[in-house]
Formats: structure tokens, sequence, C-alpha cells
């Protein structure tokens, strides 16, 4: 009997086990693919910063370890295979849990997860296009001449500090745009609703600008070009449960 009981709780962890298998495979083909293009990936996201310099032989990132710029190449590589791959991992996610759901249930839940990577997809361009013009003049403009201080104030940046900061504003914006997707589930299975997001609005404001601040380089442009975004989301999150609420508030039966 216990054996009876116990093994279709065994086949889900086999077969979650299995589709986890899939991802980390997938995902490190993806590593491995992105490695070979590694130097390309790296002009990428090095582009907005040769930009913001301008042009000039003393405008470059150095590294100060002998393996630095090697295991930054690596950790590149690795941040690019997780980024183009995140949408295999969703779809496991998909593919393990649609057979236990209805088929209203399936219809309900696919949009969000169409959904997830096509926000995580905005929020890194978000930062690619919009942040990162904004948020790097205002670093270097802290450069002086000679003439100005007793000594210069050039910039030296290290290579694996800039590419870990560009990293992880553009995780750190992804998971953020998730917030529509997270509160629209929570109003569709009715643990929230409009009406509560509305009245919490204000404190909203001030967790989402200390979330900013807190996920962003401490200068005022980045973290608002992540705190007006947020909000608007917010915003967005509200419309879209007042939309889902009526199919998910199911009135009592007699």
């Amino acid at each position: 009997m216990s054996e009876d009981k116990g093994s279709p709780f065994l086949s889900h962890v086999v077969e979650l086990r299995k589709r986890l298998i899939w991802v980390f495979l997938i995902m490190a083909l993806g590593t491995a693919g992105c490695f070979v293009f590694v130097e390309e990936i790296y002009s990428f996201l090095v582009y907005p910063l040769a930009g913001a310099m301008g042009e000039g032989d003393s405008h470059r990132l150095i590294y100060t370890g002998l393996t630095e710029a090697f295991f930054t190449y690596l950790k590149v590589a690795f941040f690019a295979g997780i980024f183009l791959t995140f949408p295999v991992l969703l779809l496991q996610i998909w593919l393990f849990i649609a057979p236990g759901l209805y088929k209203n249930e399936k219809g309900a839940f696919l949009p969000f997860l169409i959904a997830t990577p096509i926000l995580f997809f905005l929020g890194g361009v978000m930062v690619y296009e919009v942040v990162l013009p904004l948020a790097l003049p205002f670093f270097l403009s802290f450069q002086t001449s000679g003439t100005e201080t007793a000594l210069p104030i050039q910039l030296e940046a290290r290579v694996s500090e800039y590419l870990d900061l560009i990293m992880t504003l553009i995780f750190a914006f992804g998971l953020c745009f998730q917030l529509p997707v997270l509160l629209t589930l929570l109003g569709k299975v009715g643990i929230i609703r409009a009406e509560h997001l509305s009245r919490f609005r204000k404190y909203a404001v001030i967790i989402v600008f200390a979330l900013a601040a807190f996920l962003t380089p401490p200068d005022v442009v980045s973290q608002v070009a992540l705190a007006v975004p947020l909000l608007g989301l917010y915003e967005l999150s509200i419309l879209l449960i007042r939309y889902v609420q009526p199919s998910a508030n199911i009135p009592p039966a007699p």
C-alpha cells in the first residue's frame, strides 16, 4: 500500500530530475556556444561605455590579476548562455505542470508563462538602451584634468567590475520586470485585489524607490530609471488584476 501511494510522487520526482538535467545541459551548451563568440558579446556589452567615453587611446578597460580576463570571459559566456536559454527553463516548467492542469487552467496559466521571458528581455533592453546611456556619462563626469585639480582624475576601470555591474543590472531589471506577472497571478487566484493595490500605492512608491536604490549603483539616474518603469508596471498590474478578478472570484454555492 505504501509503495503504491509513494510511486506517483517518486515518478514526479524522477520526471522533475530529468527535466532539470535537460535544463542544465541546455544551459551548459548555451554557455559553451556563447564562449565561442565571447569577444563579440564582450564588445556588445562594452559598447555603451565606449560610446560614453568617446574616442582616445587612453580609454580602455584593464585587468590587474593574471587570470582575471580569462575568468571574466567565462563569466560573460555563462551570463549570456543563461540569458538566452532562460525560455528553455520556462518551457520545461510548463511541460512538467501542464499534464496536471485542466484545459481552462492551461489557458489561464499559459499567458503568464509567455509574458515572463518577454518581460525579462524587456528589462535587459531597458538597461542597455536607457539606463546605461544615462548612468555612464554621470559616472564619467567625475574625471578631471590636471588644470582643474592638483592631479588629474582619470577612470581606469577593471573589466571584471564593469561587466559584473552590467550583468547585475540586466538580471535585476529582468527580475523586477516580472512584477505584473506575479501580481496578476496573485490576483487571478484571489490572494490580492486591485482595490488593495490602489490603497497601497503610496507605500509602493517608497518600497519601489528603496528597492531601486538597493539594486542599482549609488546614483540618482539609474535609481529613477528603474523606479519609474516599476511604478508603471505596478499600475499596469492593477489594470490587469481588475480584468482577471471576475473569473477568479467565484461566488459560493448556496
